[in-house]
């Protein structure tokens, strides 16, 4: 199974060929090709690669699917005896990559 460990906004995704990935928004058309250069580990069967922190000359070429909105979350503060009570809500944004290819390419 060939997969790679890619960085993106702080946080860390399991790219697999075909699979998509929620990442975090970012303004990007639908179609729109977008390379992901922090690989920060890559498997290929029996064979890995650990970068230090990334490794160098290898990429992740993914195409954006869509813009979606995550779960609602609610928050409800409360202070007892004070008559205090606040209720929000959010919806993250996130954007859909269809992980394309992993390859190794020189950086730009």
């Amino acid at each position: 199974m060939k997969y790679a460990i890619v960085e993106d906004g702080g946080k860390q995704y399991k790219a697999i060929e075909g699979i998509t990935i929620d990442v975090d928004h970012f303004a990007a058309e639908i179609g729109e090709k977008v390379d992901l250069e922090k690989v920060l580990l890559f498997v290929d069967g029996d064979d890995v690669s650990i970068g230090k922190p990334y490794i160098e000359e290898m990429k992740v070429e993914a195409s954006v699917v869509e813009q979606v909105k995550g779960p609602k979350i609610v928050v409800f503060k409360y202070k007892p005896k004070q008559r205090y009570r606040v209720k929000t809500g959010h919806r993250q944004k996130y954007t859909r990559l269809m992980v394309d290819s992993i390859k190794a390419g020189k950086k730009k």
